[in-house]
C-alpha cells in the first residue's frame, strides 16, 4: 500500500496549534503502520461526492481526511470534525485530462 500526502493535508495541518500537530502527526504515522486500528474509527463518508473519501480520528475532535483507492491512501486535509467533514463532503480527486495528474476538485 502507499501512502502519499496532498498539499491541502500539509496546509491544512499547518493551521492548526503546535499541540495539534504533533496528534495529527503521530496519528499519520500510526495509520501508516495499521490502518486497520479500530481506535481510528476509520469510516467511509457517505455524504460525500467521492466515494473514496474516508476519515480517521487523530484525537478527540481532530479527523484526517483520506482518499482511499486499492493502491493508495492519500491523506487530504486535517480539521476538526465538522470542518473536516465538510471540506470532504465537496470535494473529489480527479485526473487532470492533459497531464494525468491527480487533482482535488
Amino acid at each position: 500500500m502507499n501512502f502519499l500526502i496532498a498539499d491541502t493535508f500539509q496546509k491544512s495541518l499547518g493551521r492548526l496549534t503546535a499541540d495539534e500537530q504533533a496528534a495529527v502527526k503521530q496519528a499519520a504515522f500510526d495509520f501508516q503502520l495499521n490502518p486497520k486500528n479500530p481506535g481510528f474509527s476509520y469510516e467511509g463518508l457517505k455524504r460525500a461526492k467521492d466515494k473514496n473519501m474516508w476519515a480517521f480520528r487523530a484525537s478527540g475532535d481532530l479527523r484526517i481526511i483520506v482518499h482511499r483507492t486499492p493502491a493508495t491512501f492519500t491523506l487530504c486535509y486535517v480539521d476538526h470534525h465538522d470542518k473536516a467533514y465538510d471540506w470532504a463532503e465537496r470535494r473529489r480527486i480527479e485526473t487532470h485530462p492533459v497531464t494525468g495528474a491527480a487533482q482535488i476538485v
